[in-house]
């Protein structure tokens, strides 16, 4: 998500699409990466595959769906996280999405710039 009000504080930035597959590989390839992500904590269960080897610390947040202007809902808190990215693919930004049912990670083309993910920023 790209956002000149500065949605990442100085010296941070929201990674890549790119960066983010860098480092679902680096961490085994999305049928695992997603349980390395995860917080231990938080999720409901069966909290597949959470063991949050990597540092990353996903916790579920779920999401704001978009739709038609004024049925806006945060859904799926406590189940599933989903992280925009700074990437977009004509019109579509695309992010990565975790769920408390599998150790995956998923990438989406989230369409929905109304819709809102978390963001997880990188120091430069």
């Amino acid at each position: 998500m790209a956002d000149p009000r500065g949605l990442c504080p100085a010296g941070w930035y929201v990674p890549s699409d790119e960066e983010f597959q860098l480092l679902v590989d680096y961490l085994g390839g999305r049928d695992v990466a997603g349980g390395k992500m995860k917080s231990q904590t938080l999720w409901r269960t069966p909290n597949t595959g959470a063991d949050n080897s990597s540092g990353f610390t996903a916790l579920p947040s779920g999401y704001r769906n978009g739709g038609v202007v004024g049925t806006y809902a945060f859904i799926k808190l406590g189940s599933d996280g989903s992280f925009w990215s700074s990437t977009d693919n004509n019109g579509e930004v695309n992010g990565r999405h975790l769920g408390c049912n599998y150790s995956n990670v998923y990438r989406n083309g989230s369409s929905f710039k109304e819709g809102g993910l978390s963001v997880r920023c990188v120091k430069d």
